[in-house]
C-alpha cells in the first residue's frame, strides 16, 4: 500500500527542486526528506531522483511517477471532501502567497477569520513582493495585484487596490500643497521601488484623461510600511496604497492631496493552478476572500 506521507514528500521535493527547500515546506529536516524518498524508492524498487552535491533531477521513471503521484494525492483530497460534505467541515492545509502590504492589512485579518470559522483548516501564508511560481514553489493560492499575464492559472477577481497621494502636515507646511500633478516636479517624493515605472505617478482627470507626473526624491523603498514611515517623518509625498495610509489620513497624521484627480486603481485576483479537482477548502477560501475584500 502506498505511503501517502512519503508520496507527498516526493512531490514536494520534485516541485521544490531540492531536499532542503522541500524540508522547509514540510517542516521536517532535509535528512527526513531523504529517508522518506529512499523508503518510497525501496517500496517500488525504482530510482526516482538522481542527486549530486549541487543539484537533483527526476529520473525518467521519476517523471512518470510524479504525474501519477499528483493524481493519487488529488483523489485522496477528493475523498476528504466526500467524507466531509458540509461547508463547516472544511479540512486540510493550504499554502498562500500575497504581497506584504495587502497581506498585513487585508489578507491576515480575513484568513484569521476563515480559520476561526473552519478550525479543521490550517493556513501557511508567505508575504513576498514578487509573484511566486505556484507549482514549482508549492503554493495552493496566490493573491496578486495588477493585471494578469496570460497563463494556465485559474483567476478570480476579488477586489480593487486603490492608491492615495499624501504627505505629512509638516512637509506640506514647508513645501506647499500641490494643486495639479504637474506641480509634483517641484516636490520631494518617497519613491516606491515596487511601482513600474517608479519615477512617474499616474493621475486621471474628470474626463478620463491620463497624466503621468514625473517625480523625484532622495528616498526610495521597496516596502509599504517603510514608505509610510518615511511619509510620516516628512521625507516627502507618497503615492501609497490607500489601505496602508487610511488610518493616518483619518487621524490627520497624513493629508491627502490632489483629491480631485483619480489615482491608480489595480485589480486584486486570487490565482491557483488549473486542475481537474479543486478541493472544497480552496474553493471555500476563494469565496470567503471575495466577500471579505469586497466588503473591506
Amino acid at each position: 500500500m502506498v505511503d501517502l506521507v512519503n508520496l507527498r514528500t516526493f512531490v514536494a521535493a520534485a516541485n521544490a527542486g531540492s531536499f532542503s527547500k522541500a524540508a522547509g515546506r514540510l517542516n521536517v529536516s532535509p535528512a527526513m526528506v531523504g529517508r522518506r524518498i529512499l523508503a518510497l524508492e525501496a517500496d517500488y524498487g525504482v530510482k526516482l531522483i538522481e542527486r549530486t552535491t549541487r543539484s537533483q533531477r527526476l529520473t525518467e521513471t521519476g517523471q512518470v511517477f510524479l504525474s501519477k503521484a499528483l493524481r493519487i494525492l488529488e483523489e485522496v483530497e477528493e475523498l476528504d471532501d466526500i467524507a466531509h460534505p458540509r461547508a463547516e467541515d472544511l479540512v486540510g492545509h493550504m499554502r498562500i502567497s500575497g504581497s506584504t502590504t495587502l497581506g498585513v492589512k487585508l489578507l491576515t485579518p480575513a484568513l484569521a477569520r476563515f480559520t476561526n470559522a473552519h478550525p479543521g483548516v490550517s493556513i501557511e501564508m508567505t508575504l513576498l513582493d514578487r509573484n511566486v511560481d505556484l507549482v514549482a514553489e508549492g503554493f495552493d493560492l496566490a493573491v496578486r495585484i495588477g493585471s494578469l499575464k496570460p497563463s494556465s492559472l485559474i483567476a478570480r477577481r476579488l477586489g480593487t487596490y486603490d492608491f492615495a497621494c499624501c504627505g505629512s502636515p509638516d512637509y506640506l507646511a514647508r513645501a506647499g500643497v500641490p494643486r495639479h500633478p504637474d506641480e509634483l516636479t517641484g516636490h520631494r517624493c518617497v519613491i516606491s521601488l515596487n511601482l513600474s515605472p517608479r519615477d512617474h505617478w499616474s493621475f486621471w482627470d474628470r474626463d478620463g484623461g491620463q497624466l503621468s507626473a514625473a517625480v523625484k526624491g532622495n528616498f526610495g523603498v521597496d516596502n509599504g510600511e517603510a514608505m509610510r514611515a518615511a511619509a510620516l517623518e516628512g521625507v516627502g509625498l507618497a503615492y501609497a496604497p490607500r489601505i496602508l495610509v487610511q488610518e493616518d489620513l483619518r487621524e490627520g497624521r497624513l493629508v491627502e492631496v490632489l483629491g480631485d484627480w483619480k489615482r491608480l486603481s489595480l485589480p486584486i485576483h486570487a490565482v491557483y493552478p488549473s486542475r481537474q479537482f479543486v478541493p472544497r477548502r480552496l474553493a471555500g477560501l476563494v469565496e470567503w476572500l471575495a466577500r471579505e475584500l469586497r466588503e473591506s
